[in-house]
C-alpha cells in the first residue's frame, strides 16, 4: 500500500495485544478511520534493544506470529519497517560465521575491523577521540576467534550489535538483498535505523559524512524506488542536518516538535513555535513521541541553552511521576541525549494540555506519527520501569486487550481519536499552511487552505483553550469541529 498524508501509529508488536494478530484486531476494533500507516517496531529475531539487534529480515520472531499476520495488516494500513542499517546481531549467522571463520569466512567484510581500519595504533587512539559517542565508552568490542585470536570491532551502541561496514562490496550486497526482500514484503516505507552512524571515516567524528551520507541514501533509494517504497534516516542531532536532507528531496523526522511544544505549553509563549512552524521541512514525519525518549539535542538552536533548561527543569518539577534518576545510569540509561518520560505525563497527565499538544501536531507540516502509548494517552509505567530498571521501559507499557478496551473509554482518547479522523479526512491538510504572526504571545492561530476546503486552529498557549474552525463542504458553511 502506498504511503499516505494521514496518521501514523508506532508500535511494537507485542504492545497493543500480545502479538500480531492482536495488533490487528486492536487496530479494526478501536483505531480505523484514525490510523491509516502502521510503523511496526522491529518484529525479526533478535538478541537485544528489543528488536533493534536484528539475527535476520527474513523472519517475524515467531513471537509475534509470521509474515501472514504482517501482511494481513499490510492489506489494510500502511507500514513502516525498520532496517537497521548501521549494525547486526552479534548473534546472527554472520557473525557466528565470521567468528568461526575469520578471514576465510564469506562474511568478513561485513564489519569494520579496526586493525584494517586504522594503519597504526597512534592514529588509532587519535582518531578515537573525536569519534562522535552518545554511550561513555569508546566504539568497540574485543572479539576472540576460534583460532584463539583477539582483534577490535566496530560496535557504537550495546555489544549485541556489531556495526557494519557499509562501504564493503559485502555489505551493499547484504543490504540489496535484505532491503528488496522487505520491498516486497509489505514495507510501504523504510526507516534507516541509527544512520548517521553508519558513515565512518578515519580523522572524522565518523557521524554523518558528507558526501557519503548521500551516497548511501542514493543507493538505498534506487534499490527501493522500483517497488514505489520509499526511505526514512532516522537522526537524533542538531536540527539544520534534517533540512539538509529535506533539501535533496528524501523524508526527515521532526524530532524539534516533542521538545519545543513542551517549551511552548510550559512557558504560555509563541514566538519559538512560529518561527520553527515557518522554517520546519514539509516532507516530514511529526513526533511527540517514539519508542525512545524525548529528544533534547534536536532542538538546540531553536530554543537557546536557557529555554532548553528551563524546559528540562519544569518538566522533572512538574511532569507526572518523573524523577530525574530515571534518566541516570541507576536505570541503565547512558543515554546523554533524551529524557524518559511518556508525553501524557511530561504535561502532567493533564486531558487539557495534552489533547492541545496533539492538535498543534496534527496543524504542524508533515505526517502526524502517534506512538502508541500516546495514542492512549498513557501514564508512566513506574512498575515497568522498576521491575527492569531501565530508563526508557518508563514509556514502553504492554497493554492487554482488556486495558486497550477499558482505556478508549477515556475521553481524552475519544478526543484524539476524533481528532485524527478529521485529519486523515479533511482535504485541506494537503494543502497550504498559513501561520499568523499578528497575534499575543500566548496565542496561536494556524490554517490550512485547500481550493474551497480549510481548517483554522485557534489556540491559548496559557489557558489551553483551543478552537478548530473548518469549511463544511457539503453544507456550504463554516463550522466548529466538535471532538
Amino acid at each position: 500500500m502506498k504511503l499516505k498524508n494521514k496518521a501514523m501509529l508506532i508500535t511494537y508488536a507485542d504492545s497493543l495485544g500480545k502479538n500480531l494478530k492482536e495488533l490487528k484486531y486492536v487496530l479494526d476494533t478501536y483505531f480505523k478511520d484514525a490510523i491509516d500507516g502502521v510503523h511496526i517496531l522491529p518484529f525479526f529475531p533478535s538478541s537485544a534493544d528489543r528488536g533493534f539487534a536484528p539475527m535476520t529480515y527474513r523472519e517475524v520472531d515467531k513471537a509475534f506470529g509470521n509474515w501472514e499476520d504482517i501482511n494481513a495488516i499490510a492489506k489494510d494500513y500502511y507500514l513502516m519497517y525498520d532496517y537497521m542499517i548501521n549494525h547486526i546481531s552479534a548473534s546472527s549467522e554472520y557473525f557466528k560465521d565470521f567468528k568461526e571463520n575469520k578471514d576465510s569466512s564469506e562474511y568478513k567484510d561485513l564489519f569494520i575491523r579496526y586493525n584494517k581500519f586504522w594503519d597504526n595504533e597512534e592514529e588509532q587512539k587519535s582518531d578515537l577521540d573525536k569519534v562522535y559517542k552518545r554511550k561513555p565508552r569508546d566504539p568497540f568490542i574485543e572479539v576472540e576467534f576460534k583460532d584463539g585470536s583477539k582483534e577490535k570491532l566496530w560496535c557504537t551502541f550495546d555489544e549485541e550489535q556489531v556495526d557494519l561496514n557499509i562501504k564493503s562490496d559485502t555489505t551493499k550486497k547484504f543490504t540489496k538483498e535484505n532491503l528488496t526482500f522487505l520491498a516486497n514484503n509489505g514495507a510501504s516505507i523504510i526507516r534507516l535505523d541509527a544512520f548517521a552512524y553508519a558513515t565512518k571515516k578515519k580523522g572524522t567524528n565518523c557521524f554523518f559524512i558528507e558526501p557519503d551520507v548521500y551516497e548511501i541514501l542514493d543507493e538505498c533509494k534506487e534499490i527501493l524506488e522500483k517497488n514505489n517504497v520509499e526511505i526514512l534516516p532516522e537522526i537524533h542531532e542538531h536540527y539544520t542536518i534534517q533540512l539538509k536532507l529535506s533539501e535533496k528531496g528524501y523524508w526527515v523526522y521532526d524530532f524539534v516538535l516533542p521538545m519545543l511544544l513542551l517549551y511552548t505549553l510550559y512557558s504560555g509563549k509563541n514566538e519559538r513555535l512560529i518561527h520553527w512552524l515557518k522554517i520546519c521541512p514539509r516532507k516530514q514525519f511529526t513526533t511527540l513521541d517514539t519508542h525512545d525518549g524525548i529528544g533534547v539535542v534536536d532542538v538546540k538552536d531553536i530554543l537557546t541553552d536557557e529555554e532548553i533548561e528551563f524546559t528540562k527543569e519544569y518538566l522533572f518539577d512538574n511532569g507526572a511521576n518523573i524523577k530525574r534518576i530515571y534518566n541516570t545510569m541507576t536505570y541503565n540509561n547512558l543515554d546523554i541525549y533524551q529524557i524518559n518520560c511518556t508525553y501524557y505525563s511530561a504535561l502532567g497527565n493533564n486531558d487539557k494540555s495534552y489533547l492541545l499538544s496533539r492538535v498543534i501536531q496534527i496543524f504542524t507540516p508533515g505526517i502526524p506519527q502517534i506512538y502508541y502509548v500516546g495514542l492512549l494517552a498513557g501514564k508512566n509505567d513506574i512498575e515497568l520501569l522498576e521491575e527492569t530498571k531501565v530508563g526508557r521501559n518508563i514509556n514502553r507499557h504492554y497493554y492487554t486487550l482488556d486495558e486497550i478496551e477499558k482505556e478508549n473509554e477515556r475521553e481524552v482518547v475519544k478526543q484524539l481519536l476524533n481528532l485524527l479522523k478529521f485529519r486523515n479526512s479533511y482535504d485541506a491538510f494537503n494543502g497550504d499552511i498559513f501561520i499568523n504572526e499578528n497575534v499575543e504571545s500566548n496565542i496561536i492561530d494556524i490554517k490550512w487552505e485547500k481550493d474551497d476546503c480549510f481548517a483554522n486552529l485557534k489556540a491559548n498557549l496559557e489557558t489551553y483553550d483551543f478552537s478548530i474552525y473548518y469549511y463544511d463542504l457539503e453544507d456550504k458553511k463554516v463550522k466548529g469541529l466538535s471532538l
